[in-house]
């Protein structure tokens, strides 16, 4: 029986799912959303997020497993609070799994745990990435086997506070008619120690090659990314926050600059979108979530996924997510 469009798992809230394929079980790498009664805000900071839970599938009509806790907060030297959305990636014999989390000065930093184990438990390396900063870390290794870090995120992902290589808590969007502040991306390296590259600025343009313009809410990237190959095109997909649309830009080069070519999904019940795309047994999955669960609040979030589908042209067909209830 088809699972598509549930709920994966509802003993826990999860959100911000990356998913792929290991030794041909699908594992998923959610954030865990803890219940409870503060504000929200622009600032995230009802997202408070203590640890990571792995869930898999043995196949994609399978019972979703609840893996258990795979890494506490309370393990991780360098963190103060709020592990948010991580990715994970095999690669030098090891599974990694790599976080955002404030670090003990409030700031936004990436982590990298590793395992034997794709369910872990993780064991998290002694400090953060030197040079990362800012959420939503999505991990590509590519078929030449270079591993690129996509990731960014404005308001509470701190984005805006890094116009120049220093933290201003202070910093603030561009004008509107300026353009939109760009996700980020650097080269690791194959041990996950360390970057292997400077953090550089990812470049979305339009159809006429002109960047996104920052009062271009339906298109220009908010939150979110991540990168997926198809037909030897890259697919950098993310999320454009205010207006809660699930956007896709293409390039033939792994570091832009990527052309804008349209919507994935339409808006989700709640205030956040953040998936994965992933390929199984020959189609492709996205997986994402929502709020429908809690009935709308928006740090009690449920994954789900669904068929992904492509026009021959290369462009992804657009998803309405309730459209099987109409």
């Amino acid at each position: 029986m088809s699972k598509e469009r549930t709920p994966l798992v509802t003993h826990i809230f999860t959100a911000d799912p990356s998913a792929h394929v290991f030794n041909d079980k699908l594992y998923i790498y959610p954030s865990h959303d803890l219940p409870h009664d503060g504000e929200d805000n622009d600032n995230g900071d009802e997202y408070v997020m203590e640890d990571y839970h792995v869930l898999s599938m043995d196949s994609i009509d399978a019972e979703c497993v609840d893996n258990g806790e795979a890494l506490n907060m309370r393990d991780v030297p360098w963190v103060s609070n709020q592990m948010w959305a991580p990715d994970a990636v095999y690669t030098n014999g090891k599974y990694y799994l790599v976080f955002p989390a404030r670090d003990k000065d409030g700031i936004f930093r990436i982590g990298v745990a590793e395992s034997e184990s794709p369910v872990g438990p993780f064991k998290p390396q002694e400090n953060y990435l030197e040079g990362s900063f800012s959420i939503d870390p999505c991990v590509f290794k590519d078929d030449d086997g270079k591993i690129y870090m996509y990731n960014g995120g404005l308001w509470g992902g701190q984005l805006q506070c890094w116009k120049t290589d220093k933290f201003d808590p202070n910093g603030t969007e561009p004008a509107k008619d300026e353009p939109a502040l760009e996700p980020l991306c650097a080269e690791l390296k194959e041990d996950m120690s360390g970057l292997a590259s400077e953090v550089f600025r990812i470049k979305i343009v339009d159809e006429n090659g002109e960047p996104l313009k920052a009062g271009d809410e339906d298109r220009r990237y908010f939150e979110g990314p991540w990168m997926h190959k198809y037909n030897g095109l890259y697919y950098f997909s993310y999320s454009t926050g205010t207006t809660h649309y699930l956007v896709y830009a293409t390039s033939t080069d792994p570091k832009g600059p990527f052309t804008y070519r349209g919507r994935i999904m339409e808006p989700v019940i709640g205030w956040t979108t953040h998936h994965s795309i992933v390929e199984y047994h020959g189609k492709w999955y996205l997986f994402y979530h929502d709020c429908e669960l809690s009935g709308g609040i928006n740090h009690r979030r449920t994954v789900k996924f669904t068929e992904l589908k492509y026009n021959e042209d290369g462009t992804i067909v657009t998803i309405d997510p309730y459209s099987h209830k109409k």
